[in-house]
Formats: structure tokens, C-alpha cells, sequence
């Protein structure tokens, strides 16, 4: 083990001396690219929508290039004059998700996104890349930026009031997670008050975010529904909510998303964020999590704690699902010859580069799904859908089994994505 905190040691100080300094090519507020991700099966491609100036960074002021290369996607923001590159981050989004439907193959849809980084000094090219399931890297956009181009939007006509309801200091320096309510109408205050308190709470009854609670800050934003409850398609419900959120997403019953992403950022933007969690008023079963995007839950279902901390796993960590036996929205989502970018699965491809360190040396690899490794590191067959194939790093996980917690794969994968934001 300590050879393998030295490497983990020299893995982090290699590329934090690659970090480019925050105040060479940034100020202290964010630009927001707002566009629409649109195709098929087989098409993609990146329409510019706007551009806007918000108030805030909330990011590291230190880790500033990627250094995961987690998520089906990754911008990169380069000096126009040098080329290099100063700001860059991976992310997924509900297209990719929508691509591997059968809807996908039948029409052409749209869906709205963003992406954000700091507030460039001079100008910029920020370029978008797509990652096909053998993990290769195409560009699907690029544009130029002058931050001094009038059509940069800097109005926020929202006015909500928002706080922090669990404060740690420096925004640069923690991990600043942002609630965003759905689903509240005025009169519901004091229960988003208290349910943004309960949620807060639950982050910290789980490892290992309890163990570093003092690297986060939690903010709410007060923003209110004119209608209570949220769109529940199959069951013919509809709410009139601030950032549209609803269950059935690829006809999912318990797939609870929103694709009014233009909503969620602009009141996001009120405060500084790394993560946002939408908070929505229901006591229907179901959650979502995309990574670099968001995460969601229902506020008063009875599972809502670990749905919770089972998709904020999903859009801070970047984990992927290790269950293989449940129905889901999405087909043929991984090649079993590639290696998964996702920390916590494996096809075995490439297992040296994932958590193969982490298992004792008299583990077998496949381990058998048997009582006596039930509480070890190993790399035991079913996960992300998939019965065969693919592998998982423990019989059960929160990625898995909800309630399971955590595994120490999947713990150190967090822990190692705190690190990146607060250090």
C-alpha cells in the first residue's frame, strides 16, 4: 500500500505542476456557453445558442485542466494566441444517453447544454470534443471568444434569494454544492428550508464525505414553482415548476431529469458551484445523475437519502451503475473490448488502470461472487447493465445495491475528486 500512495502522490504532483495560474489568463467570475446538442443515432452536432457573464467562479483556482478524462465528452478551453491549453473538464449529458435509445433511431432530437469555466482575460478557442464507445475523441466544435464581445449576456433578471446552509470558507478552496428546488410554491418556504437541511445532512452521514465535510460548502437558492409536485407523464401529471423537472425520461417511470438545462443554470449562476443538485417536491421513487451536470431526487420518498447519495455519486464522482439486472432506458451502452472511462467498471481490457492495485494478491481476478470475498476488493462479473462482460469492483456498492454504502473503490474515486476541487 504505501508504494501505492507514492504513486498515487507522484500521479498528482506530475500533473498539478502542469496547472496553468489562475490570475495569467482568468478573473473571478464564469462565462457560460449555452448551445444545443442535437442529432440521432448516428449524427451529432453543436449549435451555439448564447454566451453569458455570471457573477461568480466557484471552481479551483489551481486545478484548472482535467487531469480524470472521465465523461462521454470534454471541452477545452485554449490562449488563442499560444494554443495551449488552460482550462479543461469532461462531462456526459442526457443526448448521449438519449442516443443509445430506440427513439434515437427513429428521429432527430435536440437537448440544451452548457458549459462553464472562468472568465477568460483575452481571448479564447474553446473547443468540444465527442467520445464514441471505443473511447476516441472527435470534435464536434470550436469556436473563438473574446471576452470583450458585447453580445456576452452579463443581466441576470432572476431575483431569489439564496445563502449557504452549511459553510466551510473559500468557494475556491471547497467543493460548493448547489441546491436548486422544483416543485415549490411559496407557501411550501419552510419545508424547502428544512428539506434542504435534511439533504445536507444526508450527504454527511456517508463516507467519504463525512470524513471531509469540512471541505464543502452547501448553498440553497429560494426559488420558487407556481405549482407544487412535479410532471409525472405516465400518470398524466403536470406541474407548472421553475426548472420543469419529470419522471419518465425515455420513458423511464423512475428516471427523474429535466432538460430545461438554460433554468438550472441561470439559477445556479447566483451563487458559486462545482455541483448542483435539484431538490424536487415529491414522494415518487426515482433520481438521475449526470456527470458535470447535474443531480436530482424526489425530497419525501422513503429512499430518498441513498437515491441521493447514489446519483450525486453518478455527477461529482463520475461513477457509473454497477446494477445489471434492473430495466433501463438505454441499450448496448458499453463495448466489451474497450475499457470504460467510468472509475469503477472494468471489461478487464485495461484493469492495471483502474483499481487492480487495490486487491490483495491472493484475490483471483474474476472473483467469484462467493461469501468469502464479500468483503474485498475484487472484480466480480455483472455491472453497467450488463450480466457478462463487464465487472464491478465489490458484490455490493451504493452504485449496485442502494443502502450497500460506498465501496473503497468508489470511495477513493470521490475522495480523489475532492481533492481535485479543494486543493
Amino acid at each position: 500500500m504505501k508504494r501505492f500512495s507514492f504513486l498515487v502522490f507522484l500521479f498528482y504532483s506530475l500533473h498539478l505542476s502542469a496547472q496553468v495560474k489562475f490570475d495569467d489568463f482568468f478573473i473571478s467570475k464564469t462565462l457560460r456557453v449555452d448551445y444545443f446538442h442535437s442529432g440521432n443515432l448516428i449524427t451529432d452536432m453543436i449549435c451555439f445558442e448564447q454566451m453569458k457573464q455570471e457573477a461568480f467562479w466557484g471552481g479551483s483556482k489551481k486545478n484548472l485542466v482535467d487531469i480524470f478524462d472521465y465523461g462521454n465528452y470534454k471541452f477545452s478551453v485554449c490562449d488563442s494566441s499560444s494554443n495551449k491549453e488552460i482550462y479543461s473538464r469532461g462531462f456526459c449529458s442526457l443526448f448521449q444517453e438519449w442516443q443509445n435509445t430506440d427513439e434515437a433511431k427513429k428521429i432527430n432530437r435536440s437537448f440544451y447544454e452548457c458549459v462553464v469555466f472562468p472568465f477568460p482575460k483575452k481571448t479564447v478557442k474553446l473547443e468540444i470534443f465527442s467520445k464514441d464507445k471505443y473511447m476516441k475523441l472527435t470534435k464536434i466544435f470550436e469556436m473563438y471568444i473574446n471576452p470583450n464581445n458585447y453580445f456576452i449576456k452579463k443581466e441576470n433578471p432572476l431575483r431569489y434569494a439564496s445563502y449557504k446552509i452549511f459553510d466551510s470558507g473559500d468557494p475556491s478552496v471547497k467543493v460548493d454544492v448547489v441546491i436548486i428546488p422544483d416543485g415549490y410554491a411559496k407557501e411550501d418556504l419552510e419545508k424547502l428550508k428544512k428539506d434542504a437541511k435534511r439533504f445536507a445532512g444526508y450527504l454527511f452521514n456517508h463516507a467519504p464525505f463525512k470524513e471531509n465535510k469540512e471541505k464543502f460548502n452547501i448553498w440553497l437558492v429560494e426559488a420558487f414553482s407556481q405549482e407544487s409536485g412535479t410532471d409525472i407523464a405516465g400518470q398524466h401529471v403536470w406541474k407548472n415548476t421553475i426548472v420543469n423537472s419529470n419522471f419518465y425520461t425515455f420513458d423511464s417511470d423512475r428516471y427523474l431529469t429535466t432538460s430545461d438545462i438554460k433554468s438550472v443554470r441561470d439559477l445556479a449562476g447566483l451563487v458559486p458551484y462545482d455541483q448542483i443538485f435539484i431538490m424536487v417536491n415529491s414522494t415518487k421513487y426515482g433520481g438521475g445523475g449526470v456527470y458535470n451536470a447535474f443531480s436530482m431526487c424526489s425530497s419525501d420518498n422513503e429512499h430518498a437519502e441513498v437515491v441521493f447519495i447514489h446519483e450525486f455519486g453518478h455527477a461529482f464522482g463520475g461513477l457509473g451503475d454497477e446494477y445489471y439486472d434492473s430495466d433501463v432506458a438505454v441499450q448496448d451502452y458499453y463495448k466489451k473490448e474497450v475499457e470504460p472511462w467510468e472509475p469503477n467498471l472494468t471489461t478487464l481490457v485495461n484493469f492495471d488502470k483502474k483499481w487492480k492495485n487495490m486487491l490483495d494478491k491472493e484475490t483471483p481476478i474474476p472473483t467469484p461472487n462467493t461469501d468469502n470475498y464479500k468483503d474485498k476488493v475484487g472484480a466480480f462479473e455483472g455491472g453497467g447493465y450488463m450480466p457478462k462482460g463487464m465487472y464491478r469492483p465489490y458484490i455490493n456498492c451504493e452504485m449496485k445495491s442502494l443502502y450497500s454504502g460506498f465501496c473503497p473503490v468508489c470511495q477513493k474515486a470521490l475522495k480523489d475528486m475532492i481533492d481535485f476541487c479543494t486543493k
